[in-house]
């Protein structure tokens, strides 16, 4: 099973707002990056990811699941774009900074530090249980 990171500015959505959606989750819409629509079109349910606070903190502060897979945002006119949905699964029991991820040797290639913009992104089972670890999971 494939392993997410999603990318979200605590001032839009943050992890209280993921977990206050309750079961019912929330549609991570508005991505409008080809790859990070790739990466949501490729995801199944029961899949896991973590919950990244851009910009204002820059961490690793939670865990989702994707509860629907990709369908098409009503939002966007061409047709092209869509989500997945996600709800709260747990909070790590220590955030995991951009800084700890970098300083991590053993997360050298991770996308997070490859390419920090992507908003949707792939994490390899490795980086998954490295970052569980390092957030006390």
């Amino acid at each position: 099973m494939a392993h997410w990171l999603y990318k979200s500015e605590p001032s839009v959505w943050s992890w209280d707002a993921q977990v206050a959606a309750g079961e019912a989750g929330t549609y991570w819409d508005g991505v409008r990056n080809p790859s990070a629509n790739l990466n949501m079109k490729a995801m199944q349910v029961g899949e896991r990811g973590f919950f990244y606070h851009s910009n204002e903190d820059k961490a690793v502060v939670g865990i989702v699941e994707v509860i629907k897979t990709w369908a098409p945002d009503p939002n966007d006119a061409t047709g092209r774009y869509g989500a997945v949905t996600l709800k709260a699964v747990e909070p790590l029991a220590r955030k995991v900074t951009l800084a700890a991820v970098k300083a991590d040797p053993r997360l050298k290639e991770m996308v997070l530090v490859k390419n920090s913009r992507l908003s949707v992104q792939p994490v390899s089972d490795e980086e998954w249980q490295i970052v569980l670890g390092l957030g006390g999971v």
